[in-house]
């Protein structure tokens, strides 16, 4: 992942809206692949059936759960991604010296990390959740996450004591300099989630080139 591309105005969620570029390398470098020769164990990447805009079913039209209603903000301890494999405690990110956004250890290849200062998963808005694809030893917590299919439901474990649930809406991948602010970090009216990993390809000379980014919204709460 070359990194979180820089926001323009007009987002409804100042504490969001205030991510800026961050560059990543040691993140998603890819350094395994490089040792491990020609790439041939990339992650895999979404296919045009999961964008969204995508069909489900015989009669070729999207299908989308309805919306649960908001939960009250409280920070969340563990996500986990059943079809994928993923459970994965959280840690809070905040900005770098820079405006970027930070990451987690890099060394730590099952954490994930939200962004504290913006919206809490569940309560309305987007809320951020962003982790490795690898590090240097191999695959790392969101290694597949452009396998991720929609429908697929995430759960986010809250301090609260409750688990918010979010259905996938699409996964898309973008390249860097194409990468849509607006889209993927604006406000919403209801409680959504963005879960954001490096892809888009990966070359010897550039790393990867882009983002795999997982829209959902939530869906239910217990």
């Amino acid at each position: 992942m070359r990194g979180f591309p820089r926001h323009g105005a007009g987002f409804g969620d100042p504490a969001t809206a205030a991510i800026a570029a961050v560059t990543v390398c040691a993140l998603c470098s890819g350094a395994w692949l490089l040792r491990d020769g020609a790439g041939t164990h990339a992650p895999p990447q979404p296919s045009a059936a999961q964008a969204r805009g995508g069909h489900d079913g015989q009669d070729g039209r999207a299908r989308e759960r309805p919306a649960a209603p908001a939960l009250p903000p409280s920070p969340p301890d563990r996500v986990r991604i059943p079809a994928i494999r993923v459970s994965a405690p959280l840690t809070g990110l905040g900005l770098t010296k820079t405006g970027g956004l930070g990451v987690p250890p890099a060394a730590r290849k099952n954490l994930a990390g939200w962004y504290e200062a913006g919206t809490t998963p569940g309560e309305r808005g987007t809320a951020i959740v962003a982790g490795h694809v690898d590090n240097a030893d191999g695959p790392a917590v969101f290694y597949d996450l452009g396998a991720l299919a929609r429908g697929s439901t995430i759960e986010v474990d809250r301090r609260d004591g409750g688990v918010a649930v979010f259905t996938v809406d699409a996964v898309e991948v973008y390249a860097a300099k194409d990468f849509p602010d607006e889209k993927v970090y604006g406000a919403a009216d209801r409680p959504e989630l963005r879960v954001i990993t490096c892809g888009g390809g990966w070359s010897r000379g550039t790393g990867y080139q882009g983002n795999v980014v997982v829209f959902a919204h939530l869906t239910d709460s217990r």
